[in-house]
């Protein structure tokens, strides 16, 4: 049977922990193969972890409880289909906070995740302070949120919204 090209080939046998000189301390070839198995399709099993890797499936499973240990892998999640769950419309949401001190930072940073329709906040550098990642049912739904969440906050100096048209999840480089 014919390998697909898309799945990573067998990794070459190395020592656990040692390095191979690209900058990844405490990793080998064999679990940079493992976390890019995993990074495509986290539900793998693992009989099929251990033939890709040309590895015993204890080993593997080992390694990957290992990987796990050290905070390689923090965990396996589903994606979900925003649209299914009657919240289609997504945006990110560029926020600026008026004054930068650690209690309204603090509190925004605690309040902001917990909103409704949030899926992601993001501390960035530049002229906006967030990037706030959302959902919401309709446009109404999100003018509402922007207006009842962000700019009735009194930290909030500045928000403006960019609607998502197409979002493409990346499988990062190991």
């Amino acid at each position: 049977m014919p390998k697909d090209r898309r799945t990573p080939g067998p990794a070459p046998r190395a020592t656990p922990g040692a390095t191979s000189g690209t900058g990844t301390a405490g990793l080998d070839e064999v679990d940079r193969h493992l976390v890019a198995l995993l990074s495509a399709d986290g539900r793998m099993p693992n009989n099929a972890l251990a033939e890709a890797t040309g590895i015993a499936p204890s080993t593997c499973l080992t390694r990957v409880r290992s990987l796990r240990e050290r905070g390689v892998i923090r965990g396996f999640h589903a994606e979900v289909d925003l649209a299914a769950l009657g919240r289609p419309l997504q945006a990110l949401i560029a926020i600026r906070i008026g004054a930068h001190s650690r209690d309204e930072i603090d509190r925004f940073r605690t309040k902001v995740p917990r909103l409704p329709g949030v899926l992601s906040l993001f501390h960035v550098s530049g002229a906006n302070d967030y990037l706030l990642h959302v959902s919401a049912a309709t446009p109404d739904a999100l003018r509402e949120f922007v207006l009842d969440h962000l700019t009735a906050d009194p930290a909030v100096s500045h928000a403006e919204t960019s609607l998502i048209f197409e979002h493409v999840r990346a499988t990062p480089d190991v």
